[in-house]
């Protein structure tokens, strides 16, 4: 399988995985000859990328670390319990839920354990699922970095329990938000980011007072958006003034919301939100925290096409957990022109590099 951007498909493509919605059900089956009008409707519906049918990597398997079954009961308990809190604030009925952390916490353990059976680098940028809401499937993935980046900083089981809550409850405020500025289709003005910002506080708020939620779990709310220098929002606060929990989460959401497509701008390859991330070491972000976490994740995911620094060109058939910059290419060209196949392993290469990620389909090369 190889990893083509939905805006370069051409029809009769076939698909290599399943495209799926939040309920498990399978909108397009593998193996679909694509038309034009599945095209426009994957765009439509916010897929950046899926995999397609390759003849020279037939077998090649992407980095898939949450199972489907995993997967779809995350996205269900937080769209129920998300929704009960949004009923509960548009009746002006006081949130009250006993059972919050406990729901939760069984999806916590779930994600926490198929995290540690499946010890390789994460990557969800050509997760082939539709969803109701970006808040659900962002709320699910910042909770799957978060737990993976916390496992590789050596965190203790407690700890990733309580990380994990945090995570999965970080952008809860966002209920309070008019819909029609969260889900604006273009930049927001001065005045609805205003709004949007109050997100963080609206959080902290419905949670703090909740029975079985520690205050800390509310703080992850509030603190999300805080960044070392005081540039943040809401309280505008400092370094070691930030819960190191926060951090972890803080590192994530912005992570996963530069690598999701959205309406008024293209997502992210990992390699390009890496170097946004590490453009804020010493103001924004700790180094360390983004050096373990570029450990965790898939820099250039399983199928994307590359060029090397030597001029070759292939793609990525595998990762290298000890260093994920330095994945398994599998060469098909050397200086523009077509080659047998052959596998090249960049740890043991130190002299290459990657320079340029591209995704390719046929004889059509996009650059992303």
């Amino acid at each position: 399988m190889r990893l083509a951007a939905t805006k370069s498909l051409l029809e009769n493509t076939c698909l290599a995985k399943p495209i799926i919605n939040d309920n498990g059900q399978v909108l397009l089956q593998q193996g679909v000859p694509l038309t034009s009008r599945m095209i426009e409707r994957l765009i439509e519906k916010g897929i950046t990328f899926v995999y397609i049918e390759d003849g020279l990597t037939q077998d090649v398997e992407d980095n898939e670390v949450i199972s489907d079954k995993v997967r779809f009961q995350a996205i269900g308990t937080i769209k129920s319990e998300f929704n009960k809190i949004c009923d509960d604030q548009t009746l002006k009925k006081s949130f009250h839920n006993a059972h919050l952390s406990q729901n939760f916490s069984k999806v916590i353990r779930s994600i926490l354990a198929e995290v540690k059976e499946n010890p390789r680098t994460i990557s969800l940028l050509s997760d082939v699922f539709v969803y109701d809401s970006y808040i659900f499937t962002h709320s699910l993935n910042v909770t799957i970095y978060t737990l993976a980046l916390a496992l590789e900083l050596k965190y203790n089981e407690k700890q990733l329990l309580e990380i994990g809550l945090g995570a999965i409850l970080h952008d809860v405020g966002k209920i309070e938000i008019p819909t029609e500025i969260l889900n604006k289709p273009g930049k927001l003005d001065y005045e609805e980011f205003l709004v949007i910002k109050k997100h963080a506080q609206a959080g902290y708020e419905l949670l703090k007072d909740q029975p079985n939620v520690s205050l800390l779990t509310a703080h992850c709310a509030y603190q999300h958006h805080e960044r070392n220098d005081g540039s943040g929002y809401p309280r505008g606060i400092k370094g070691d003034e930030i819960h190191p929990y926060a951090k972890l989460i803080g590192l994530c959401d912005v992570f996963d919301a530069v690598t999701s497509n959205r309406v008024y701008r293209r997502a992210m390859l990992p390699h390009e939100a890496l170097e946004l991330l590490y453009s804020g070491v010493g103001t924004l972000y700790d180094k360390e925290l983004i050096e373990a976490f570029q450990r965790t994740i898939a820099v250039y995911p399983v199928g994307i096409t590359v060029g090397l620094s030597d001029g070759r060109e292939g793609i990525v058939v595998k990762q290298n957990k000890q260093l994920s910059t330095r994945p398994i290419i599998r060469i098909t060209k050397e200086n523009e022109r077509q080659v047998k196949p052959y596998d090249l392993d960049l740890m043991t290469h130190i002299n290459m590099t990657i320079t340029t990620c591209e995704t390719v389909l046929a004889n059509k090369e996009v650059k992303v």
